[in-house]
């Protein structure tokens, strides 16, 4: 596995999430008596009916779509390169860049608006903060994704197949997915390849291709160290690196998504 894949690829965090409406604040989601809605713009006609039954069983497994859409704050490190942390009913991120501390706070609904902290000075330059505004929403895509793909399985856009019974590298019986998409995130042409246990019906490893058409993935590795965080589980173990400082959080001051 090449690391600069690890680090740097941009894995797809579809609309669901990145055109997520605002909600007023301290205020959950409505309850919903589907188990596990497809987000509008699934493609359920072109997903195999059990692709879609094992998304929903992952979800399940995860803690259940109520516990997630009730999970409000989000906090992790990504590698130890930065920190983030999210608010999900709001849209507000807060990304700290590791060890200089530099910080980039954005919306991801309104992602024009923001500040950017810079060797100790707000950025004032319209054309600088965007540029880093832009790149705080294109970071908060690719880290949003390794920390919650697992729940973002019927998102906007995005085609599931059921590529039959298979092992993980680590030879434990899994039930494989295939993952594309089509007009959403950064990368729509990216391809992914997701394992899940037969057993505890988690993802449990994944492949990145860079275009559906790839014969062979950029990169493969696991998704371990399972923890529940609030009502949900999250992993951080991704072979040679982990995500860390996972947390769900119940409260967080709203001067954590500004800058001095």
């Amino acid at each position: 596995m090449k690391n600069r894949f690890l680090l740097w690829a941009l894995p797809i965090l579809m609309a669901a999430v990145s055109c997520q409406q605002q909600r007023p604040e301290g205020q959950a989601p409505a309850s919903t008596t589907t188990a596990n809605p497809a987000a509008p713009g699934f493609n359920a006609q072109g997903s195999d009916p059990a692709a879609i039954a094992l998304a929903d069983e992952v979800m399940a497994a995860m803690g259940g779509r109520k516990a997630w859409d009730e999970t409000r704050y989000l906090h992790w490190n990504f590698f130890g390169r930065r920190s983030l942390l999210w608010d999900k009913y709001t849209g507000d991120v807060r990304i700290t860049f590791l060890p200089d501390s530099n910080a980039i706070v954005l919306n991801i609904n309104s992602p024009a608006k923001g500040a950017a902290l810079m060797g100790g000075q707000l950025v004032s330059s319209t054309d600088s903060l965007q540029a880093l505004l832009q790149q705080g929403k294109s970071i908060w895509i690719n880290d949003a994704y390794w920390l919650a793909m697992p729940f973002k399985l019927k998102d906007s856009g995005v085609t599931l197949k059921h590529l039959g019974a298979d092992t993980t590298q680590a030879g434990a019986p899994a039930q494989k997915l295939q993952l594309t998409f089509e007009k959403v995130g950064d990368t729509p042409q990216n391809k992914y390849e997701v394992w899940v246990s037969d057993t505890s019906k988690r993802v449990v490893q994944w492949a990145y291709f860079p275009t559906a058409e790839d014969p062979a993935p950029a990169f493969i590795t696991p998704w371990s160290g399972y923890e529940q965080q609030g009502s949900i589980f999250l992993s951080g173990g991704r072979g040679e690196r982990s995500l860390t400082e996972i947390k769900v959080l119940e409260e967080v001051p709203q001067a954590a998504f500004q800058l001095p």
